[in-house]
């Protein structure tokens, strides 16, 4: 096995980049890291991508093309940071790099939807086999055009989220009182006050979702609210930042009989309380565009609605011992795909397969096994 390839892709500057710097006439450029297989390979290539994460350095790349699968991991746009991130945008850039591979004369282009990246995955092959998202969310055209998204030959989801949307609302704190206080608080809904017993009770966690619910409408109201005033105003930027606080509560992460896997108490990134207050995490730093089209209950990328509409084989790695994917997170992605969709166990694994190589081993035969059958 060489040593990773680096790649770098030039791709369309797109409506994205009047919002984030007034630089449209720019082209930015998107890394990856693309590791081959010693001699021929099979002649298919993997692309694992995340809209924000740094896949560069994936665990599964080494693992994949010593298989005989060649293995890109790609970044996008927006790497490292979702402030201004367009889901219909980061489309490009996956598009651009399945061009890439496909000029690079592999014959079988595979995506693997690793975590965030799953939901990406399914819209990307949506949108590759009947495009929909002429419009971002918020009513700009994403000027896509069939020629930027060529289809691939089969989706791989391993610890697959549903879709930006369906975690920040499964995650939203709802005890936050006003949207510019990070501390005000609701005993009645606070999940780290330890007021409440565990296991919860149905109508505590009923109560709850619901309110979660309702704090994600005050929000996409709000943001709505001032995207139309800043339109209708002649001189005014077309986007704005702001803050949504304390976005990392959900009671399964404190009773693991919800939802009940073989996880560990807490969050995927350590103590749960403390990412929910931290300065930084998910959905924390946005613009109004950036709202709509990832957190909002319009967002288009949701992974199973997105799933249905695709007509690829589907494998889904499923993680049995992951915080933040759940019985019910497989449930959804099954009753998407349907007959198309084999799934495998990966019995112990936590969500980024963690000190656990020989996980990391059995995912990537797995993978290798499954696209001989599939691929022909």
């Amino acid at each position: 096995m060489s040593e990773p390839q680096l790649v770098a892709i030039d791709v369309q500057p797109g409506v994205t980049m009047e919002s984030q710097s007034g630089l449209q006439a720019m082209r930015p450029r998107i890394f990856g890291a693309l590791m081959r297989p010693k001699g021929e390979g099979s002649g298919t290539a993997a692309i694992v991508m995340h809209p924000t994460s740094n896949f560069m350095g994936h665990y599964l790349l080494g693992p994949l093309a010593a298989r005989g699968i060649a293995c890109l991991g790609l970044n996008s746009r927006y790497a490292g940071n979702d402030t201004m991130l367009l889901m219909e945008t980061v489309l490009q850039d996956l598009g651009a790099g399945v061009k890439w591979l496909r000029a690079q004369g592999f014959r079988r282009v595979v995506l693997v939807g690793n975590s965030g990246g799953a939901a990406l995955a399914a819209f990307y092959q949506s949108q590759a086999e009947s495009l929909t998202a002429t419009h971002f969310v918020d009513g700009l055209p994403t000027h896509l055009s069939p020629i930027d998204l060529p289809p691939v030959d089969a989706l791989m989801l391993s610890a697959a989220h549903l879709g930006r949307s369906r975690l920040l609302a499964e995650w939203l704190d709802p005890s936050v009182i006003a949207e510019d206080d990070p501390l005000g608080t609701d005993p009645r809904f606070d999940l780290y006050a330890g007021s409440e017993p565990v296991p919860f009770g149905a109508d505590f966690v009923a109560r709850f979702r619901a309110a979660q619910v309702q704090r994600r409408d005050r929000i996409e109201a709000w943001v709505w609210a001032r995207l139309r005033m800043l339109r209708a105003t002649a001189g005014a930027p077309p986007d704005q930042t702001f803050l949504v606080y304390r976005t990392h509560s959900d009671p399964r992460f404190l009773d693991t009989t919800l939802d009940a896997n073989d996880r560990p108490v807490g969050s995927i990134w350590g103590d749960a309380r403390t990412v929910n207050y931290a300065a930084n995490a998910m959905g924390r730093f946005n613009t109004l565009r950036s709202w709509l089209s990832q957190w909002s209950s319009g967002s288009q990328a949701d992974g199973p609605a997105c799933l249905a509409r695709t007509s690829v084989p589907v494998l889904l790695m499923t993680h049995t011992a992951d915080g933040s994917t759940f019985p019910s997170t497989a449930a959804l992605w099954r009753a998407a795909a349907g007959d198309r969709l084999t799934e495998e166990r990966v019995v112990g694994g936590n969500h980024y397969l963690a000190g656990q190589p020989a996980l990391v081993a059995q995912s990537a035969d797995a993978m290798q096994a499954w696209l001989a059958r599939v691929l022909h």
